[in-house]
């Protein structure tokens, strides 16, 4: 899954400009289902169609990155932004960003500040070397949104690089989808856009196709880096199941699927508590009279940088048991 990760990763794709994406995603699962769409939200929709009287089962992984977007160009050609997503002063200082028109720049901040402390996003900008206003504006315009810009790579069995929030579930979904052979379930792998804005492609695409069922893959934090926050996720042993985050319970019959799947194939995985933030099943388990949802994670550090790092065997055996999932019966 190395190359396919590296593919996606490295597509620009911030909320609301998820075409690029999109199409990188469509290519490789077009001759794998039996249909795809893309809905008015831009959501990218594929259908995998089951033997019959199985569940109707969504499953949604986030297209979308987070990202910079200008918001003001001065005099001397420095771009001021503001935050699309989870955009930390502290993963930002100095790092590099790229437009969607292949435009580089690097944050910068006003050295006047006092102390660190006093750092925000008002006080930063972007630096993409203009010599004044008019070179700038011929080529960003306002509105034009940045992404980190780092490049991927891999050691000791980690893919470290952006946007693997949400890129690595997309790959686990692509492959998922190239894995899976026969299902009694009808599938709607729905790539959801707008995700770190407010889950806002999975609210809609949700409500529209009135699954029986929701999964979404994302990614989480870990608790395994030096006096970390206390946390039961470690990096390579195994996807995570969610108990709870910020914005879900995650309903007991779906976290008991996933965890009597793990055990009956002997797949590794752990069990998953987050404190704070959601996922696209934050949305999905609340549309129209209720979905029951849960959520399969995959182990990230340092998420919201431009170096998230993931473990190989985690998302390979994140795929082990998504499809032991969906080729069964689903008894609820």
């Amino acid at each position: 899954m190395r190359e396919l990760l590296q593919k996606l990763a490295g597509v620009y794709g911030p909320s609301g400009n998820e075409e690029p994406i999109r199409d990188a995603i469509q290519k490789e699962i077009e001759d794998h289902v039996d249909e795809f769409y893309t809905d008015v939200m831009g959501n990218l929709i594929a259908v995998k169609k089951g033997k019959g009287g199985g569940k109707r089962v969504l499953l949604a992984a986030h297209m979308d990155q987070i990202g910079l977007m200008v918001t003001h160009i001065d005099d001397k050609g420095f771009l001021r932004f503001a935050a699309l997503g989870g955009i930390s002063v502290a993963n930002s200082i100095c790092r590099r960003v790229i437009f969607r028109n292949g435009i580089t720049g690097v944050i910068g901040y006003e050295t006047e500040v006092e102390s660190w402390k006093d750092i925000t996003l008002a006080k930063m900008y972007i630096d993409i070397g203009a010599s004044g206003k008019e070179e700038a504006e011929s080529q960003i315009k306002i509105g034009d949104v940045a992404v980190y810009h780092s490049p991927f790579s891999a050691n000791n069995d980690k893919y470290m690089g952006g946007a693997m929030d949400d890129r690595a579930g997309c790959a686990l979904l692509v492959e998922t989808i190239k894995s899976l052979e026969s299902t009694p379930n009808d599938l709607y792998f729905v790539f959801t856009t707008q995700e770190e804005v407010g889950l806002r492609g999975a609210k809609t695409s949700a409500y529209a196709l009135e699954p029986d069922l929701g999964i979404s893959v994302d990614v989480t934090i870990t608790g395994d880096t030096p006096k970390a926050k206390p946390m039961a996720v470690s990096l390579g042993e195994g996807p995570a199941i969610k108990i709870k985050d910020a914005s879900i319970l995650a309903h007991p019959k779906v976290k008991e699927l996933m965890v009597g799947t793990a055990k009956k194939h002997g797949i590794p995985y752990q069990l998953e508590i987050l404190e704070f933030g959601g996922t696209d099943s934050g949305a999905i388990h609340l549309s129209r009279g209720g979905v029951p949802s849960g959520v399969l994670s995959i182990p990230c550090r340092y998420v919201h940088s431009d170096s998230e790092t993931i473990d190989a065997n985690d998302l390979k055996n994140g795929v082990k048991l998504l499809v032991k999932i969906l080729e069964g019966e689903i008894n609820f």
